[in-house]
């Protein structure tokens, strides 16, 4: 039996051309931004007023989404200087706080969601959803690079604790349309809670390091 699917499947997609072609998409039609932020409204009725601005994109998010995450080079640099002086530093002026600290806000994916509220704990960076940092665990996403042995790979250096700590508050100051959340200039992380995870890439005694 199993040697007869085979070849009647592919007799069914050779007669079928019009239905193969759809099933890739190849033809979608355009839909207008217009469009899309309607469907997202009409999706969650009845919000209140804190949830309902967080639908609302700003300046960096309206032109990203005009622009498909590609925008023309004016607007890439504009993009770039309004992350740069979005990026708020600890008043202490250190960079790194504590690796331990920041291994568990890496680990955790609590807060910003309907069910976290009222808040009852501080909210993690969940970075493990996206990177791979320490080697000791084994369940990470791989939407953005493995960022195993970051700080030895960068000697360390003042300049790339400084580049990960403005990273982290705002990445579209390294890239603009980046797909990374702007943990800082949304609030989602304080300057102290992203000073711990600049330490869990960048201490040496980090196990991001060993």
């Amino acid at each position: 039996m199993r040697t007869l699917l085979v070849p009647l499947c592919a007799a069914a997609l050779l007669a079928t051309p019009v239905l193969a072609t759809s099933a890739f998409g190849q033809d979608r039609p355009e839909i207008s931004v217009e469009r899309k932020d309607a469907v997202i409204r009409d999706a969650f009725p009845n919000l209140d007023e804190q949830w309902a601005a967080r639908l609302v994109p700003d300046e960096t998010m309206r032109v990203c989404n005009e622009h498909a995450n590609e925008p023309p080079d004016d607007l890439f640099e504009e993009i770039r200087e309004r992350a740069a002086a979005s990026i708020v530093y600890p008043e202490d002026g250190t960079l790194m706080g504590d690796w331990k600290k920041g291994e568990a806000l890496a680990q955790s994916g609590y807060g910003m969601r309907f069910t976290d509220y009222p808040a009852r704990r501080e909210t993690g960076g969940n970075c493990y959803a996206c990177h791979q940092l320490t080697p000791q665990e084994v369940s990470y996403g791989t939407l953005g690079p493995s960022l195993l042995g970051y700080g030895k790979l960068r000697d360390f250096s003042d300049d790339a604790v400084k580049a990960a700590y403005e990273k982290i508050f705002n990445p579209h100051v390294v890239y603009p349309c980046s797909m990374m959340p702007r943990f800082g200039v949304n609030a989602v992380l304080t300057p102290e809670q992203i000073k711990d995870i600049v330490a869990l890439l960048m201490n040496p005694e980090s196990p991001v390091n060993q």
